[in-house]
């Protein structure tokens, strides 16, 4: 069964990511073998940039989404920026 709309706008899905944002920190901050922390990593990012489509901006207690955020834009400068 998928996750559902509730009456609230449909804030099961964003609960749901923030919850998997959070695990995943976790995991990465305890993580003993290093080759798994590239793919938590990465799993993480999807998830903020999810939670951050979803939001519509920036989630400001979120330092770790501050700084793939703020990454994100000399990226955008290097492909064709004016």
């Amino acid at each position: 069964m998928g996750l559902m709309a509730d009456a609230t706008g449909g804030y099961v899905l964003l609960d749901g990511l923030k919850a998997l944002a959070d695990r995943l920190a976790s995991e990465i901050d305890c993580c003993d073998d290093p080759k798994l922390v590239p793919q938590l990593a990465r799993q993480y990012r999807e998830t903020m940039v999810k939670i951050d489509e979803l939001e519509g901006g920036e989630d400001a207690e979120d330092e770790v989404a501050a700084i793939i955020v703020r990454n994100r834009q000399p990226s955008a400068d290097q492909h064709g920026g004016a």
